[in-house]
Order: C-alpha cells, then structure tokens, then sequence
C-alpha cells in the first residue's frame, strides 16, 4: 500500500478526454470551483456564456449547493487535480459519474454513488442537485468547458 490513505481519491484513473461532456464538464467545474474566486468567476462566466445568465445561474446555484453539501457532509474531501492536467482522479471520476447518472435519471445509482461521497441522510438532497446541475451541462454545447483557458498557477492540487 503506497501513501495515506486519504490520497486514494487522487489516484490516476483515466483521461479527462475519454469523458462525455457532463462527466468532463462536471471534473473541469469542480476543478475550478475548488481553485477559489478566480476559479468560481470563470465557471460563471462559462456557464453564464453558454446557457444565459438565467439557467446559467440556475445551474451555478445546484453546483453551489452541490458542493457546499459535499465539503460540509463529506465522508472525506474529494481529492482533485489541477484544472489544467489531464488526468482523471478516482475522486473525480466518480463525481462524474454520479452527476452523469444523477442527470440521465438514473437515480437509484446515483443516490448509490451519493452515498459513497456523503452521509446517507444527505444523499437525496445532493442526488436533486446533481441531477440539476447535470441538466444545465446537458444544454450546454459539448466542448464549452474545454474552450476555457486554463493556463494558470495553480496551488494545493496533486498534478
């Protein structure tokens, strides 16, 4: 067994490039979301470019939440990579998952998946916003997130 226990999550799995659009849009969001101010601005304006400033902020207010949720009920923090690697985490690829599912209305899968991020007793409610937030990326045009220009410094991120 190499490393603490808690860097698993970080883990190497795949390629952001073998993702669909929400799967990948969904990393790359919480990526940038996780990056602080400079970060949340640019998905704001993403979304905001790409769905409107209405659904862009409907959208923007299920991620929030989402997020929100999972930092203050988490059963650990979600690792991540920096916005601009292309690696796939564990963490990262199951967080795509479960919005993937969460949006296609798979929803006893995703609430299986909520339960893996979060306690039980919070898992419908980030299932709801997940499947939110997945709706909004699924009107977005596919490759917006990668439109983004994500060449910068980066901190406390493991690539």
């Amino acid at each position: 067994m190499s490393g603490p226990a808690n860097t698993r999550g970080g883990a190497a799995v795949g390629l952001l490039t073998e993702l669909d659009g929400v799967e990948a849009a969904s990393v790359i969001y919480l990526r940038l979301w996780s990056d602080g101010p400079d970060g949340q601005a640019m998905l704001w304006s993403d979304l905001s470019r790409t769905l409107g400033r209405d659904r862009g902020r409907r959208t923007l207010q299920a991620f929030e939440q989402l997020c929100a949720l999972c930092a203050r009920h988490g059963r650990r923090p979600l690792m991540r990579h920096s916005v601009e690697c292309k690696c796939l985490g564990a963490d990262e690829a199951c967080f795509a998952n479960f919005v993937a599912l969460a949006a296609t209305g798979a929803q006893e899968d995703a609430m299986l998946i909520a339960t893996l991020l979060v306690r039980a007793d919070v898992a419908p409610q980030i299932t709801s916003l997940a499947a939110n937030f997945g709706l909004g990326l699924q009107q977005m045009r596919p490759a917006a997130p990668r439109d983004l220009d994500l060449s910068r410094p980066q901190a406390a991120t493991l690539h």
